[in-house]
């Protein structure tokens, strides 16, 4: 293999693919591609696979080798090259995925798989290459892990359709998804596209590759991890086929609005919306795949009594006045759930007794991205500063906290307006103003 590339020219050879198999893909609605596995291996997609990887960080996995240490111990020349050897030659096989668990606001917990880096690099070749084909089958109504798309999308698009006379929304909560894709099902979808053997072999490999749990080994015979470079696509293939059948035969009875596994429907009759949940329950079976009863609801949107929450928004039709007349408009805020991880995290940054040696300045360093990216997603809507101006003073009682215990003052809460001065000297940013 060559020197490393400047990192534009992987980036602009990978494009130049994917756009031609895109365009062919778009072009012949039923093709099935059966020559892809050696644009795997191929120099410029390994390189900005491992450009993706690289950026998006993370921790190593079973082998325990990390980023880092390819950078600075094994070289990333030798690192990609191995991976090319190992694809090109057959011998390529994908070690079980480290488990770990991350607490749910419910306080259950959500496992995660985290592949070794190798994989990863792996599973984003493989990504780049196939995703440009099922591209052109996903709907208007996906947002989730799609290239161009994203959560704030899917609020627009469902802010739209309420516009139009939405009056009842069927929130849908699929009971565990990412762990109960049935794999031959899934497979037969991705079939309906792919007839390169050697890609579907590698597809299987990774979901049946496993997970090692306190060092223990434990077989995946369904499901499709949450963690794996590849499972977000895989999970949007599976329930493209629900969105699929929705827009061919029932957008009548509402708008489909789907983040991934997280879905609304938008209806203007209570009618529609129950004959759209028998759609749904239909559509699951075929799937086997399970309502979370639960967690799943049917809201009125007439007025102010209820709104759902979607992707960390909550959504409900407030009272406006336009030209003397009150009128319901539908408003997205973030949701009591969101306020509370907001304030975890500011507590997280503020709360260790070791940061007391910190500066102010370095402090607000820490908070300032984690504030930005907060107003960037939750200020979509003037409405919403209502509650983000909550967070603002939020972030300056921890800091007035911080500011205090570092001088030792007895009244930890006193002298707020002096903290502020200095955090706002130290370029603290708001989520308000």
């Amino acid at each position: 293999m060559n020197a490393v590339k400047p990192a534009n020219y992987a980036k602009v050879k990978a494009q130049e693919l994917q756009n031609k198999l895109y365009l062919a893909a778009k072009e012949k609605s039923k093709r099935r591609f059966h020559a892809l596995y050696d644009k795997i291996y191929r120099e410029d997609i390994l390189w900005e696979a491992w450009r993706r990887v690289k950026g998006n960080k993370g921790s190593g996995g079973v082998d325990g080798m990390t980023i880092d240490q390819i950078v600075k111990v094994h070289g990333e020349e030798q690192f990609v090259e191995e991976i090319r050897r190992q694809l090109t030659t057959g011998v390529y096989h994908p070690l079980p995925a480290r488990r770990k668990e991350i607490p749910k606001q419910d306080g259950k917990l959500r496992p995660l798989g985290i592949p070794a880096v190798v994989d990863r690099v792996a599973q984003m070749a493989t990504k780049l290459v196939i995703e440009p084909i099922f591209e052109t089958d996903f709907k208007e109504c996906s947002y989730g892990f799609r290239p161009k798309r994203d959560a704030k999308g899917a609020i627009r698009h469902i802010r739209r359709a309420v516009k139009k006379g939405v009056y009842w929304v069927v929130d849908i909560d699929i009971a565990g998804y990412f762990d109960n894709i049935p794999h031959e099902k899934l497979m037969k979808l991705v079939e309906q596209r792919i007839s390169d053997r050697r890609i579907l072999k590698l597809i299987r490999k990774w979901l049946k590759a496993g997970f090692v749990k306190d060092d223990q080994f434990y077989e995946t015979d369904l499901g499709s991890p949450q963690g794996g470079v590849i499972s977000p696509l895989l999970a949007n293939i599976y329930l493209n086929y629900l969105d699929t059948i929705w827009e061919n035969k029932f957008t009548e009875l509402g708008t489909l609005v789907r983040y991934a596994d997280d879905l609304v429907i938008l209806c203007k009759t209570k009618e529609e919306a129950l004959k759209s949940i028998d759609v749904l329950k239909a559509v699951f079976g075929k799937l086997e795949l399970q309502m979370n009863t639960s967690k799943s609801k049917l809201i009125n949107l007439w007025n102010d009594k209820s709104g759902f929450d979607f992707l960390g928004m909550h959504h409900r039709k407030i009272p406006k006045q336009v030209k003397g007349i009150e009128r319901y408009i539908l408003r997205s805020y973030p949701s009591k759930k969101a306020m509370k991880k907001m304030k975890e995290k500011v507590k997280e940054v503020t709360e260790p007794r070791n940061r007391l040696f910190w500066t102010m300045n370095r402090m607000v360093d820490e908070l300032n991205p984690k504030i930005q990216g907060w107003r960037n997603y939750y200020a979509m809507d003037t409405f919403a500063d209502l509650f983000l101006n909550k967070i603002d003073w939020y972030i300056l009682k921890r800091l007035t906290l911080f500011w205090n215990k570092k001088r030792n003052r007895r009244k930890k809460h006193s002298h707020s307006r002096i903290a502020g001065i200095v955090a706002q000297h130290s370029g603290l940013k708001k989520l308000v103003g």
